[in-house]
């Protein structure tokens, strides 16, 4: 098991990690997420012991590194994934998944799983975005490492190839049975993969839970917002039900007991109704997804929420609607 515990990382005497707690299971995949700035990739570092760590303890099986009893990163048996690639480009795919491994057995099971075998004799800049991502994440499992750590492997590539290669990923992480933690900044790409997510402002983590509970019950706004679209409108919470302008709901309060409080909406939560008889807001703008529309609506006392609604129903900016809470789980409530 990995293990971080109150880990602190110093630029200067800028603190840019502060109190980083994690312990990660066999074969689990943490996702990590947060603004640009917010120290996700620092974190990798500091495992991969790439740089030092000023507080706090790194710990895998026999071996613990502290700001005063280093551990090199050729003795943590560490696997690491970047977004450039990183491979050799005068050797063939065989020749990088299999440096430096005296058995090349091993490299060959990763090549036929990840479906490289008709590209075993090729040379990198022969291969596709997707085809060198998978050569780079069959280079790293072929070593057998003790975890692995994923910085943004997806992020050169097109929209469509990363839906169907991190997938792919996770299915060979899930195989190797190797705990591995995976940086990224898009919120749909960590939701969908991770056991769990943590979401760092700041260098601090807000929260570490299953996806579920981290979209359905954030710690915080700002894990909220940062989670996806998110709106707040003022209720009152009493014996577990919130009431509201546009309907009650069942709620959790995560930092407030019975009071006046902000609840929060997703897009999902709320029904949309063209019927200007009884509207009670004001279309302020829609954006076209695809299966779905998104659309902002203005209500009467000036609140702005969030409502998404198949893309067969043709809304327009200007629109009197009807809006209200459409939902039967507890929505997440904060105090004003």
């Amino acid at each position: 098991m990995l293990s971080v515990s109150q880990l602190s990382i110093d630029y200067g005497k800028t603190r840019v990690v502060n109190d980083l707690n994690i312990s990660l299971e066999k074969s689990e995949i943490l996702m990590l997420v947060g603004p640009t700035g917010c120290g996700k990739s620092t974190i990798l570092q500091a495992l991969a012991g790439l740089i030092p760590i000023s507080e706090g303890e790194i710990k895998l099986g026999k071996w613990s590194a502290t700001p005063k009893q280093l551990v090199p990163p050729e003795k943590r048996s560490v696997g690491m994934v970047f977004q450039d690639f990183a491979l050799f480009p005068h050797l063939t795919v065989v020749q990088n998944i299999c440096f430096r491994l005296k058995e090349s057995s091993i490299a060959d099971h990763w090549i036929k799983l990840l479906g490289l075998e008709e590209f075993r004799d090729k040379k990198p800049a022969t291969l596709s975005g997707g085809q060198k991502q998978r050569v780079a994440l069959a280079r790293t499992l072929a070593h057998q490492p003790d975890f692995v750590l994923l910085d943004e492997p997806l992020s050169n590539l097109d929209a469509a190839l990363k839906d169907m290669l991190r997938w792919d990923i996770r299915n060979a992480l899930k195989q190797a049975g190797v705990p591995a933690i995976w940086v990224t900044h898009d919120q749909e790409e960590a939701l969908s993969i991770g056991d769990r997510v943590g979401i760092l402002k700041s260098g601090q983590i807000q929260q570490i839970d299953t996806p579920e509970r981290c979209f359905s019950v954030p710690s915080n706004r700002f894990v909220a917002r940062f989670l996806g679209e998110a709106s707040f409108i003022e209720g009152k919470l009493k014996e577990g039900i919130a009431t509201t302008r546009i309907g009650n709901a069942p709620a959790h309060g995560i930092d407030c007991d019975e009071s006046i409080v902000d609840v929060l909406l997703r897009p999902d939560d709320i029904q949309l109704i063209q019927n200007t008889q009884t509207a009670n807001g004001r279309v302020i703008w829609v954006r076209f997804e695809g299966g779905s529309r998104l659309c902002a609506v203005q209500l009467q006392c000036n609140t702005v929420v969030t409502s998404r609604v198949s893309h067969e129903v043709v809304v327009n900016i200007g629109d009197e609607v009807f809006v209200s809470i459409n939902t039967t789980h507890p929505l997440a409530v904060y105090s004003k």
